[in-house]
């Protein structure tokens, strides 16, 4: 296949199972009436996507994908601050639940802008590939923070690691460098291991329910 149709194919799927990922997890935030994203995972979303929307634009089709998701985060923002501060109602009251966000907000942006300048990564690949790992990590803590599935799904977990694997094979064939590389695998692994503990707290709640 031609190099050219192949990175095409790989940008297109990891836009579309990112845009259903997020779309998976504004439906379940609702659903639940919990956030989906955990808060230093999604302070580091928005600020990449508005980064490499507005500041530092890529080409033409990147472009509408990054603004698609910062839309769609901007939605599991809403649903972080709305019902955000109730889950936290025990260990801070809402004034200091909102100033920890708009800090971990700010200084998410900083680092990501920072890292992109002397870097010299206009592509925003490092940041990209630190924070999906990043996330991955935060989506277990939040299940193991909850004790159950709120705001989390199978479906969810399993579009993510789709999407992150189309970038991943993309960067290890065309664009391969070590610390990526490293970062891909990690993310897969830890992927895999999010949906083993996802499945293992449902099957709990069903034998719950039998038994």
């Amino acid at each position: 296949m031609n190099q050219h149709y192949f990175l095409l194919i790989c940008q297109l799927g990891m836009g579309l199972f990112w845009i259903i990922t997020y779309i998976l997890i504004i439906k379940r935030g609702f659903q639940d009436k919990k956030y989906g994203m955990p808060m230093v995972a999604l302070c580091a979303n928005i600020s990449w996507e508005f980064i490499f929307t507005f500041i530092y634009p890529q080409n033409d089709l990147q472009k509408i994908i990054t603004f698609l998701w910062f839309l769609l985060d901007m939605v599991i923002l809403l649903q972080y601050l709305k019902y955000g501060p109730k889950e936290y109602k025990k260990i801070m009251s809402p004034k200091l639940f909102y100033a920890s966000f708009l800090i971990t907000l700010s200084v998410s942006f900083l680092i990501i802008l920072v890292m992109t300048q002397e870097l010299n990564d206009i592509e925003g690949k490092y940041a990209a590939f630190s924070q999906n790992l990043m996330m991955s990590g935060l989506f277990i803590s939040l299940l193991f923070w909850r004790g159950n599935t709120d705001g989390q799904s199978m479906f969810i977990a399993v579009c993510k690691m789709i999407g992150t694997l189309f970038a991943s094979v993309a960067f290890f064939i065309y664009f391969r460098t070590p610390l990526i590389t490293i970062m891909s695998i990690a993310t897969f692994i830890v992927d895999w291991l999010y949906i083993v503990l996802l499945y293992r707290v449902y099957r709990r709640k069903i034998n719950f329910r039998r038994g």
